[in-house]
């Protein structure tokens, strides 16, 4: 990104249509969302069906991978997961994979993990998902766009509870959150 701001614009609109010519070439998604620090779970929240998300890093500098095992009624799923990006869109690789990999891996995020419980409640066309952390008092909100400049309000069940939007804080990124 740094030496990218310095180039000139011809260059910069070159490298951001190749860039996006790949991201669709792979058939990957551009992810929108906008993220708000909750000060408590929302009691319509806490009556939604919910799911548990366990998360965890992969050692990496500039490369983060993430692990993530998702337990609902249905069962448990694997997912590996590479996002680029911050901020209200970003990239998002992510594929399916199997438990006997995501065993292998997941000793390799120790001290880089989060565990939570989601909720899930739709409100309109968008759904929230309300993540309430299992290892502290942290409640965050979140919320996919179907484009970044889809307007945002709050609905009436959520909007008493919100602190404030934490979309472009680093501090509220799932993997500056893992311990």
């Amino acid at each position: 990104d740094e030496w990218l701001g310095a180039a000139p614009a011809r260059l910069r609109a070159e490298v951001e249509t190749v860039a996006t010519s790949l991201v669709h070439a792979a058939g990957e998604r551009t992810e929108i969302e906008r993220k708000y620090l909750l000060g408590e779970l929302p009691a319509v929240a806490a009556a939604a069906p919910s799911l548990l998300v366990e998360q965890g890093w992969l050692p990496g500098e500039r490369l983060q991978e993430r692990l993530r095992r998702v337990v609902d009624e249905g069962g448990e799923r694997y997912f590996r997961t590479v996002k680029v990006g911050r901020g209200l869109s970003r990239i998002e690789l992510e594929e399916e994979t199997s438990a006997e990999l995501f065993a292998q891996l997941w000793p390799l995020t120790a001290g880089k993990r989060v565990s939570k419980r989601r909720h899930r409640v739709s409100d309109g066309e968008l759904t929230w998902e309300i993540d309430a952390f299992l290892d502290r008092e942290l409640f965050l909100a979140e919320v996919e766009l179907p484009r970044a400049d889809h307007p945002v309000e709050p609905p009436a069940w959520l909007a008493p509870a919100i602190v404030r939007e934490v979309t472009d804080e680093a501090t509220f990124v799932n993997v500056n959150l893992a311990r």
